[in-house]
């Protein structure tokens, strides 16, 4: 058995990721469940041959040293892997998430319009959070293809690793991967503004250094899309305040207030049809909502967006409600994820 072959599995049953733990057989996870390949478990000897017959010797070399590594496989068939090598127990353990060559469009996953008039804006801040696996990076290569398609903008994105692969159309755009072609997210955002930028692409903002200086990008004038781990929009804004030192967080409130211009919140969901959907919450930076955050009210954020339907604001209840009454997810589905 070898990885490739694997990945063609992977491939032929639909799934979103592969996992390989050494004493079991693979692991794919289909529709959001784990389900194991029929065949033997696999040995840590068996595994390692398999990463290291595909990984160049330097860079495997370079894992067994630090222990981690991620990269992307590109199968030749139209599908992509982003991988994470990994020790566990001391063996080798490997996780891979599908990702198609095709980019989809906004119309593709089911984006609401507001989401469009954000994509349109010149400058400021847009976020895209939610838990691993709920389809962020999907959404903001979506988003992304929308400008390169609509815009003549330098889009420039930074990776980590790098996974849909855009092609150039009305704009430029540039794809810019960590440890190839930066040394981190902090120095490609600090090189960035010499690069003529519109809007960049910031695939985590993972550290203080890395939000900082995203922020300060989008207060200088072009459109900035990023990720984060949050569960809800009022999560996000407090995960962004409360990383910077205490001294420093008025100043970041006053910054978030005026440079934030969305924030799309999301899970995946089984779908009554099979596969899954995505439940959005939208939260749209209206006068609003920009004084809650700079009085540091963020608990009343929810009521702002059950208010604030007319400006496209959406909360997850009602987002899961109104996939129900469509018959896109079974009534079980809606209320196991209701935040009641």
């Amino acid at each position: 058995m070898t990885l490739e072959s694997v990945f063609k599995q992977v491939v032929e049953a639909n799934a979103s990721d592969l996992h390989l733990v050494a004493g079991l057989p693979p692991y794919l996870r289909i529709d959001g469940e784990l389900k194991p390949l029929d065949g033997k478990p696999l040995s840590a000897k068996e595994i390692e041959t398999m990463v290291s017959n595909m990984v160049e010797e330097s860079r495997f070399k370079k894992f067994l040293i630090e222990k981690n590594l991620d990269f992307a496989y590109d199968d030749g068939d139209g599908f992509r892997f982003r991988v994470n090598l990994q020790f566990e127990k001391d063996t080798i353990s490997l996780s891979a998430r599908t990702i198609p060559n095709v980019i989809p469009s906004m119309e593709d996953i089911s984006m609401p319009k507001v989401v469009y008039d954000l994509c349109n804006l010149d400058r400021g801040l847009i976020l895209v959070t939610g838990p691993t696996g709920c389809g962020k990076s999907t959404s903001l290569a979506s988003m992304v293809e929308y400008i390169n398609k609509n815009r003549n903008e330098n889009i420039i994105t930074l990776e980590d690793p790098m996974e849909f692969i855009f092609q150039h159309d009305k704009s430029i755009i540039r794809q810019r991967q960590l440890g190839t072609d930066m040394l981190s997210f902090q120095d490609g955002l600090v090189h960035v503004l010499r690069q003529d930028p519109n809007v960049v692409m910031v695939g985590e903002m993972r550290n203080l250094e890395t939000i900082a200086t995203t922020i300060t990008l989008a207060e200088t004038g072009h459109l900035v899309f990023a990720t984060l781990h949050t569960y809800n929009a009022a999560q996000t804004i407090d995960r962004i305040i409360d990383i910077f030192p205490p001294h420093q967080q008025n100043q970041v409130r006053m910054q978030i207030s005026i440079t934030l211009k969305g924030i799309i919140s999301q899970r995946l969901i089984p779908a009554s049809g099979g596969g899954r959907v995505a439940a959005r919450e939208i939260l749209i930076n209206t006068p609003a909502v920009s004084n809650l955050i700079r009085e540091n009210k963020i608990s009343q954020l929810k009521t702002v967006i059950q208010t604030s339907a007319k400006e496209g604001m959406v909360t997850m209840d009602n987002s899961l409600n109104s996939l129900y009454k469509q018959g896109v997810i079974t009534k079980e589905v809606m209320e196991s994820n209701l935040y009641l």
